[in-house]
């Protein structure tokens, strides 16, 4: 998957949740298993060359909420770094 563009906003944002957040809950944070089984529904779709468009963009959206969610697990954990 290609890097997605950074913007200055999810700085903002990642800030701060870092700064004011339940680092604990965000760094165990799971899709509910509904939002997963869509999820692996749409993977699944993809691999075969099946999506619609609209599941494509849907399939975007979960990457790109991936990536934020990523990012501000790695600042938590740098943030509780001595």
């Amino acid at each position: 998957m290609p890097a997605l563009p950074q913007s200055p906003i999810y700085d903002e944002l990642l800030d701060l949740l870092v700064e004011s957040a339940d680092v604990d809950r965000l760094l165990t944070f799971r899709l509910r298993p509904d939002h997963q089984s869509r999820l692996d529904e749409l993977l699944e779709r993809n691999r075969d060359g099946l999506l619609t468009v609209a599941e494509r963009d849907e399939l975007g959206e979960f990457e790109r909420l991936e990536h934020v969610g990523r990012m501000l697990k790695a600042r938590l954990r740098q943030k509780q770094s001595p």
